[in-house]
């Protein structure tokens, strides 16, 4: 396997994707080529306890800021690391990471990559770690949808889930703001109508934020607006809560000993918590494998999305995602002629 790795993209490029990747290359089979200023990365691998043979180096002084236009990638910026290795992925890679700029990586994986046949609209479909982990589409890529978005995504956020996290039967939720099967906007609406009656999605019905950590489902769909506010919502609370848990158990030297009593326990609940064990998101729906890691990602969490992408690779996802989406667009057209016929007969 092949994985591109854009080693200027993200809050603390390049030092810690370098790192990652060098983790990586000790622990995983894959060959990796970092896309960035060649002097900055060679500098930072010296010091590192890596594998040169499965590391590449193609150089490009050119990045992708957060504050770029998403169109940057393919007009202004064609030479940057994200654009440079876009293109390494579609001549002959296996998966690119790059945890830069969210809508450049969107725009450009879409026009460069391209969707699947079928597919209306590619999602980041991000991983909320709670003990049922929850693969929730779109978190941040697609401010507008249609009805027919979230049924595919829902598709789409189910193969997944099935074939990486080996799910059976994966349970569907659609966001909203009650359970009751006309509450939301026209779009949840048409989108629970639809959903419930689609036979490869098994939909649970609606599901309101306050029942996410309640194991509720498996794939949850929604808005890239309401997804992104949602995830940080979920990020703000995580910090918050152990914030607080930080100033209760250091109180007094009454709590700081029953801190050494609860530390393990309280170690493991925030590792739950941990995003960055998940490595990244998957951008699902397009014809190679593109995973968005977190802005601020460590050398850890590119670590787990290199281990993320292999398992995207290696369980063929796509093609499954291909085959069903296919279908399900023969299944779009048919139901339309057959609505067109009953209109024409009506009128005749």
């Amino acid at each position: 396997m092949k994985i591109i790795i854009d080693a200027m993209g993200g809050d603390n490029a390049p030092s810690e994707i370098v790192k990652g990747a060098a983790l990586a290359s000790r622990k995983y089979q894959s060959q990796l080529v970092l896309v960035g200023d060649k002097a900055k990365i060679e500098a930072i691998l010296k010091n590192e306890d890596c594998d040169r043979s499965r590391i590449e180096i193609v150089h490009t002084d050119m990045e992708i800021t957060m504050e770029d236009d998403p169109l940057t990638v393919v007009r202004s910026k064609k030479e940057s690391s994200m654009g440079v290795g876009l293109r390494l992925l579609k001549e002959d890679g296996d998966a690119f990471i790059s945890a830069g700029n969210t809508g450049a990586l969107h725009v450009g994986s879409s026009l460069i990559i391209r969707n699947l046949k079928g597919v209306q609209r590619a999602g980041i479909a991000t991983i909320i770690p709670f003990v049922r982990p929850i693969l929730m589409m779109d978190s941040g890529a697609n401010v507008n949808v249609t009805a027919d978005y979230l049924v595919q995504w829902a598709m789409m956020g189910s193969i997944y889930m099935k074939n990486v996290f080996g799910i059976d039967t994966p349970e569907v939720g659609l966001l909203n703001n009650g359970a009751e099967e006309h509450t939301g906007t026209q779009i949840q609406i048409d989108a629970y109508a639809k959903l419930k009656t689609e036979n490869d999605v098994k939909f649970i019905g609606n599901v309101e934020g306050k029942e996410l950590p309640q194991n509720k489902c498996d794939v949850l769909v929604t808005d890239g607006f309401t997804g992104n506010v949602t995830l940080k919502l979920i990020e703000g609370m995580a910090k918050f809560m152990f914030s607080q848990l930080k100033t209760m158990y250091t109180k007094n030297m009454a709590t700081k000993m029953s801190y050494l009593v609860m530390k393990d326990e309280l170690k493991g609940l925030k590792n739950s918590f941990d995003a960055s064990e998940y490595g990244g998101a998957p951008l699902l729906g397009l014809q190679k494998p593109v995973i968005k890691a977190h802005g601020s990602s460590d050398a850890r969490a590119i670590l787990n999305a290199v281990r993320q992408a292999e398992a995207f690779i290696s369980t063929g996802v796509i093609d499954k995602i291909g085959v069903s989406m296919a279908e399900y667009t023969k299944k779009q057209a048919e139901a339309k002629a057959q609505e067109s016929a009953q209109v024409k007969d009506t009128n005749e």
